[in-house]
């Protein structure tokens, strides 16, 4: 098994736009940086040539301000905050991205090859940077 603690914020892949001439570019451009921070720590792994894989990501998104007190409390959330992101971005759009980002850092050969997929999206506590811990395992 393999283990990567990504940093950054974790940005879906989601629709592509058309700017002509046949192109087609992605509509945010916070992905490209994502899988560049996801690829960067898998480079950083020798990964086994498995033929199945399985992944697991838990990604830690940035709490926003308006989940916080305010004054001398500021440090404390709100009783009526939530405890799951439970808004954009889209799971299903992070592990695309994700998942691209491990390609391209070797982790495996084709993202067909996972097999198994168990992810969840979390608010990141006070201490924490957003970002991911991702484990890269085989199965059988």
């Amino acid at each position: 098994m393999i283990e990567i603690d990504v940093i950054g914020t974790p940005a879906p892949q989601g629709s592509k736009r058309h700017v002509g001439g046949g192109r087609m570019v992605e509509s945010s451009k916070k992905v490209k940086p994502w899988r560049a921070a996801i690829s960067a720590e898998a480079l950083n792994h020798t990964f086994d040539p498995w033929t199945y894989v399985a992944v697991r990501a838990v990604f830690r998104l940035k709490r926003p301000k308006s989940h916080y007190r305010t004054g001398k409390f500021a440090d404390q959330l709100k009783p009526d905050a939530p405890v799951y992101p439970a808004k954009y971005p889209d799971l299903d759009k992070l592990c695309r991205s994700t998942l691209d980002g491990l390609k391209a850092g070797g982790a495996f050969e084709d993202d067909a090859q996972v097999v198994k997929l168990y992810a969840h999206k979390v608010y990141a506590s006070h201490d924490e940077e957003p970002g991911a811990r991702i484990r890269v395992y085989p199965v059988l």
